[in-house]
C-alpha cells in the first residue's frame, strides 16, 4: 500500500504553488516553480512554447503512450477601466465571478514590476450609506477595486504605473483544518498539480519503471479552454486529465473521495478508460465515486477537440465550491494517487 506521507507530500507542494498567484495569462512564475520541482524529484521536464511544463516520468512503452495532465492557471482578473475616483472595474480571466470575490484582498501587477493591494468592493460599499447594498446585483461594472494607495482621479492611478490590462489577482486564503480539510481558491487546479508531484514522488523513491512511456503536462490556459490543444508527444495514445472532483447536489463525490467522471457537459470520456479507472480504484481499496458534471470540460476536452486520436478519461479529489472559495480533503488527495498507481500497475 502507499504510504499516506504522499498525500502530505501532495499537499506542502500545493500550498507554495498557490502563493504563486497565476491567473491565466500571468502564469510563468509559476511554471518555472512547477517545472523546477518535478526536475528535483529527477524527471526531466520542459516548458512548452505556450508556457506549460511537459514532464517525461519514462516508460517502457513507447507506441502507447499516456498523458496526465493538470493545470496551474487560476480564475483571476484584469484591469478594464482607471475609473474617475481612480478606483479600478474589472474583467474576468477565466470564469472568475464578481459576487465570489467581493470583500477579497487583491494585488495588482503593474507590466514594470510593481505590486500594489487593494480589495474588490461593491460600488459605495459602506452598508450605513448605501441603502440599496443588498439589492444591488454584483457585476463587474457595479464593482471596483478600492486601491490600498492614496489616489483618487486617474492620474493618481497612473502615476503608480498601473494601467489597463494590468494582472489582479486574488488572496487565496489557504488553510488546513486538524481534521484535513484543505481550504484556498484555487485548489482547481493547484490541488491537482500537488497530487501529480505525490504521485511522481512515489515513482522516484522507489525508482519504479512504469510499464508505458508516461508524460505530465501542467498546462497554462485550461480556464479558457485550450491548455491541452497541443504539445501532445508522439507515442501517446490516452489522456487522462487530473482536474477537481466535483461535490454539490446530484453527484455522489464528497470532498475525501476521488471522483471518476464519466461525463462532463462535452459528452462521455471513453468507456474503456473510465472502466478501467474504475478498477483500479477497487483493485487499490480507493475511496471513489463515479459522477456526470453538468457544467464542466476539461484539458482533455481540449486535446480531443484539437484533433489528437485519444482515449479520454477525467479523475479529481472531490472539491466543494468550486471556482469560489474552495475545501477538498487530504483522503481524497491520498485516494487520488492511489488510482493514478493502479491505473499504471504500480
Amino acid at each position: 500500500m502507499i504510504n499516506k506521507n504522499y498525500a502530505d507530500f501532495a499537499w506542502e507542494q500545493t500550498t507554495q504553488l498557490l502563493a504563486i498567484d497565476s491567473p491565466t495569462g500571468y502564469t510563468a512564475k509559476a511554471a518555472q516553480w512547477v517545472k523546477g520541482a518535478f526536475e528535483a524529484l529527477g524527471f526531466s521536464a520542459k516548458l512548452t512554447n505556450k508556457g506549460g511544463v511537459l514532464v517525461d516520468l519514462g516508460g517502457k512503452d513507447v507506441n502507447d503512450g499516456l498523458v496526465l495532465a493538470a493545470h496551474t492557471d487560476t480564475l483571476g482578473a484584469m484591469v478594464h477601466e482607471i475609473k474617475g475616483n481612480g478606483r479600478l472595474r474589472l474583467t474576468a480571466l477565466g470564469g472568475m465571478r464578481p459576487e465570489n470575490g467581493e470583500a477579497e484582498n487583491v494585488r495588482v501587477y503593474t507590466r514594470d514590476g510593481k505590486v500594489y493591494e487593494g480589495a474588490l468592493q461593491i460600488n459605495n460599499a459602506s452598508v450605513h450609506v448605501n441603502l440599496s447594498y443588498g439589492d444591488t446585483k454584483r457585476a463587474w461594472d457595479t464593482m471596483e477595486v478600492v486601491l490600498d494607495e492614496d489616489v483618487s482621479c486617474p492620474a493618481d492611478t497612473r502615476k503608480l504605473g498601473i494601467e489597463v490590462g494590468d494582472i489582479v489577482c486574488f488572496e487565496p486564503r489557504t488553510r488546513r483544518t486538524a481534521s484535513g480539510y484543505l481550504k484556498s481558491r484555487f485548489l482547481d487546479d493547484k490541488l491537482s498539480v500537488g497530487i501529480l508531484l505525490g504521485f511522481a514522488k512515489y515513482i522516484a523513491d522507489n525508482k519504479i519503471e512504469l510499464p508505458r512511456k508516461t508524460y505530465i503536462h501542467v498546462t497554462v490556459f485550461e480556464e479558457v479552454g485550450h491548455g491541452s490543444s497541443c504539445s501532445v508527444p508522439e507515442g501517446v495514445t490516452e489522456f487522462i486529465c487530473v482536474d477537481m472532483g466535483c461535490v454539490g447536489d446530484g453527484l455522489q463525490c464528497t470532498e475525501k473521495q476521488v471522483s471518476i467522471a464519466a461525463k462532463d457537459s462535452a459528452g462521455p470520456y471513453h468507456y474503456d478508460v473510465v472502466t478501467k479507472l474504475v478498477n483500479a480504484a477497487k483493485a487499490m481499496g480507493a475511496d471513489y465515486a463515479v459522477d456526470i458534471y453538468p457544467g464542466y470540460t476539461s484539458d482533455v476536452d481540449a486535446a480531443v477537440r484539437a484533433g489528437y486520436d485519444l482515449r479520454h478519461g477525467l479523475i479529481g479529489a472531490g472539491v466543494y465550491a468550486s471556482h469560489g472559495y474552495e475545501r477538498s480533503h487530504i483522503d481524497g488527495v491520498y485516494n487520488s494517487i492511489l488510482v493514478l498507481a493502479g491505473y499504471l500497475g504500480v
